[in-house]
């Protein structure tokens, strides 16, 4: 285990993300597409029920990606993969 703690010494550690801007994020921003209670408008719906089933990493590469040849734009400029993930984690839940 000794022979260990350098390699987990190194790694880096996991980026602690502002939840509540996140959730406010996602109440103003997503929303203004996916309707204020994320029920659907220009964009689907993002509730957890219409979530149901995707998986977590695919709805993370969404969000940072977007959708090409859709109104669902890239948030990669904007947000990390840490909060990219952890998005993906509070619409599912």
């Amino acid at each position: 285990m000794l022979r260990l703690l350098p390699l987990l010494l190194a790694l880096p550690a996991q980026a602690e993300v502002d939840a509540p801007r996140l959730a406010h994020m996602v109440q103003q921003d997503c929303g203004s597409c996916h309707g204020l209670t994320l029920k659907g408008g220009l964009g689907l719906p993002l509730t957890p029920q219409a979530l149901e089933g995707k998986p977590p990493e695919a709805l993370t590469l969404i969000i940072l990606d977007g959708i090409p040849g859709t109104a669902m734009p890239p948030w990669r400029p904007l947000l990390t993969e840490e909060e990219a993930a952890w998005i993906a984690a509070y619409l599912k839940d």
